[in-house]
């Protein structure tokens, strides 16, 4: 079995937690873990993280196709018996949980949005929000309860695996998917507390992230101070407002959620063709 062709040109980069550089893959890894990490910096925006789950789409490609190595199915395939395997398919299962639901938040949003416009031109009223602001706190609750979800994957994603009388190689690759884990549920949280209007504490984890960039990532506490689209109407709706102005934040927000939406869908996508790929590697 063969590696597909390469998506994008790769470049070399420093790392002491990853498998083999031998393959051009490898570098092609840290090139897309190393720009979700500096996107990270950038202002808080739905479009913003939007580009930083597109990025998170590129990086699951390039570890399907690590995947589809011999000698990395090989190695995963020793260790099939190993508690740290079964953590990661659990992990992978979690994620795909928390991704699936995060998904399903901003399609229920998408249509409370659609519904508050409709309402909106049938009765010429700004006032008449009701109906969205019981929808927005119900979304909320949903969404406090999906962050602790990703903060017990967060919790537990360093794998408990032992370095001695290891494979070098082995341990790499499973820490290798580590890394994407948390990168995942660190993006998920942004998503989450943006959508709440809250910032996310940076986590101390992404080693790997870390040396690849060579210095520590930013806090959200030193972050500049973005007002959040979901922020923005819902001081519109609590404020004196036209019903065009109303109109054209919703049908705004509508957009930007429609994006999200379709970016996520793809990222389940691939979280589900992970968590295959893995069940059948360690599986055989």
């Amino acid at each position: 079995m063969s590696s597909s062709p390469l998506r994008s040109k790769s470049y070399h980069a420093r790392s002491v937690s990853l498998p083999s550089r031998s393959h051009p893959l490898i570098p092609q890894f840290s090139e897309h873990l190393c720009r979700i990490s500096a996107s990270e910096a950038t202002s808080s925006t739905l479009p913003s993280i939007s580009n930083r789950l597109s990025g998170l789409e590129n990086l699951y490609d390039c570890v399907d196709d690590l995947l589809l190595l011999p000698q990395t199915q090989q190695r995963l395939a020793r260790e099939s018996n190993e508690k740290w395997a079964g953590e990661a398919l659990d992990g992978y299962l979690r994620l795909l949980d928390a991704c699936a639901a995060t998904k399903d938040i901003f399609s229920q949003t998408k249509e409370d949005v659609k519904e508050q416009l409709s309402i909106l031109r049938r009765k010429r009223d700004a006032s008449d929000i009701g109906g969205y602001l019981a929808s927005r706190k119900k979304a909320k609750k949903v969404i406090q309860k999906l962050l602790k979800d990703l903060k017990s994957i967060e919790n537990k994603d360093t794998l408990n695996i032992p370095s001695l009388d290891k494979d070098h190689e082995s341990v790499a690759t499973f820490r290798m998917l580590n890394e994407v884990e948390a990168v995942t549920v660190s993006t998920l949280e942004s998503l989450l507390c943006h959508t709440l209007g809250m910032n996310v504490q940076s986590r101390s984890g992404w080693s790997l992230v870390s040396k690849l960039i060579h210095h520590k990532r930013a806090t959200c506490q030193v972050k500049e101070t973005v007002i959040s689209e979901f922020e923005k109407l819902d001081a519109a709706v609590h404020s004196p407002i036209s019903i065009a102005t109303m109109q054209n934040r919703l049908g705004e927000l509508e957009l930007s959620i429609q994006v999200v939406e379709e970016v996520l869908e793809c990222l389940l996508r691939r979280l589900i063709r992970m968590r295959v790929s893995l069940l059948n590697i360690l599986n055989n």
